[in-house]
């Protein structure tokens, strides 16, 4: 945790940003992989850890503006709990850690809420997206579970979103000790990789790293030779010299802050000419994203950076042709280039995605883009203002089944040399991932160096076996 102040002046802005009501933030159960005992890793629901700081299942919190008070609901060890698990410190003592001194059992919460509805007072909630609370707040609130989402209080998302968004020092430097121990995951993958090997092994050498450093990996590993597969978790594959590795990987720390981090490096010891000319087109977008990314530009400027850079080079390739500011405007670089260039990132990976993006990545100036195939998973439009922490992630991925559709569709052919791409459709993916936060002067990288130059990235591979 942070220290108490923190979480007492977190929870001090968020209700006066509301003014009046009841806010009420649901916890993390335990979730069950195939029966009870049985469950996956605990991770805490990152709003209840942004304003409670309690990595603890089974917790329900209130502030209520109105009454001026703040309240956590959650049962205490049981004996039961002692004998399996240990003694632990208590939700009360816990509770102290954050400035709450008002603990309950849980069975008071829905005298505490009926109350509160009797008297036709506002109650403030966020969406749910966990099934175990979607249940439990809908019988709680005496609503349809379909209607959840659409009856969450925008306010109290808005002001959520609002506030999270702008990272703390204390946060940044917490995001940067993650970022730095992700950099560690990614040298070591480089380090370790050899021809004949299963990615499989590499994954299990990211992974102990992640538990080395006291924390988690921040999301399913991505570390495949097929890199055109945006998500790939698939770790079965055989590596061979002449093809390349895409990972994908990040690290979370115990208090729940991430980095998120992407490499691509060749298997042997050398990218072959072809690699290296569009690994050098993706290095070049980046940096193009990169030099546009200034305090209170709009991100959706960086994607579109990012994307002319890449589109450019598919030109000098022979891949695309004719006018590259009209191919990007009508979509056509998302043949190569087919989501968005970054998102935000803090608690989560994709911060406070839960939320929705349309009030995370997005404000009322700007809406988000649903139809463009390649800018409707764009995760993040709005301007870069100071305290923002976010990802530039430019890729091309030579997807063969698309490839094939677009041009039996003949989609976009004034813009792309279908001859000159089939004799790409083998080529896998490329993508390269920073993280960085925006302050007041500019851009900031964050994390020590971790190897992008070709070669930086062959010099590692050359000293690797």
């Amino acid at each position: 945790m942070f220290q108490t102040s923190v979480y007492v002046e977190r929870r001090a802005e968020l209700a006066q940003r509301l003014k009046s009501g009841l806010l009420l933030f649901f916890g993390n159960e335990e979730s069950p992989m195939n029966y009870a005992d049985n469950a996956y890793s605990f991770r805490q629901d990152s709003t209840f850890l942004y304003y409670f700081g309690i990595a603890r299942p089974g917790l329900v919190a209130i502030i209520d503006i109105d009454e001026n008070q703040e309240m956590i609901f959650g049962n205490e060890m049981s004996i039961d709990d002692i004998v399996w698990m240990g003694r632990q410190q208590t939700i009360y003592e816990k509770s102290n850690l954050v400035g709450i001194s008002k603990v309950l059992p849980l069975d008071g919460l829905s005298g505490y809420i009926n109350k509160a509805i009797s008297a036709k007072r506002t109650i403030h909630y966020l969406p749910p997206y966990r099934a175990e609370n979607k249940i439990k707040l809908a019988d709680l609130l005496g609503l349809n579970v379909h209607h959840l989402k659409p009856s969450a209080s925008v306010h109290f998302i808005k002001a959520v979103a609002a506030q999270r968004a702008i990272k703390s020092a204390l946060e940044i430097n917490e995001i940067e000790q993650a970022v730095n121990n992700s950099i560690d995951m990614h040298l070591l993958a480089m380090r370790k990789t050899r021809p004949g090997m299963k990615e499989e092994e590499i994954a299990a050498f990211i992974y102990a790293e992640a538990l080395r450093t006291g924390g988690n990996i921040a999301y399913p590993i991505i570390l495949t030779v097929h890199g055109e597969i945006l998500h790939n978790h698939f770790h079965g594959n055989v590596m061979h010299d002449g093809q390349m590795v895409l990972n994908d990987s990040g690290m979370e720390t115990a208090m729940g802050y991430c980095g998120d981090l992407t490499r691509t490096f060749p298997v042997g010891k050398k990218f072959d000419n072809r690699q290296r000319e569009i690994y050098s087109i993706v290095q070049s977008a980046l940096q193009s994203a990169e030099a546009v990314s200034k305090p209170y530009a709009k991100y959706i400027n960086v994607h579109y950076a990012a994307c002319k850079g890449l589109a450019e080079g598919m030109k000098a390739m022979g891949l695309m042709k004719g006018d590259m500011d009209e191919a990007v405007a009508a979509g056509a670089h998302a043949l190569f280039f087919q989501c968005g260039t970054g998102h935000m990132m803090g608690l989560d990976v994709h911060d406070m995605e839960d939320l929705g993006e349309e009030y995370v990545g997005y404000d009322d100036t700007l809406k988000k883009e649903k139809e463009l195939f390649g800018l409707k998973s764009l995760r993040l439009g709005r301007a870069l203002e100071p305290g923002y922490v976010f990802t530039i992630e430019p890729g091309i991925y030579m997807i063969p089944e698309l490839i094939d559709l677009w041009k039996a569709e003949r989609k976009f052919e004034s813009f792309i040399n279908y001859d000159a791409v089939e004799k790409f459709k083998d080529f896998s993916g490329i993508r390269l991932e920073n993280n960085y936060a925006m302050t007041n002067e500019g851009l900031q990288l964050l994390g020590k160096p971790l190897a992008i130059d070709i070669s930086e990235v062959e010099e590692i591979r050359n000293n690797a076996y």
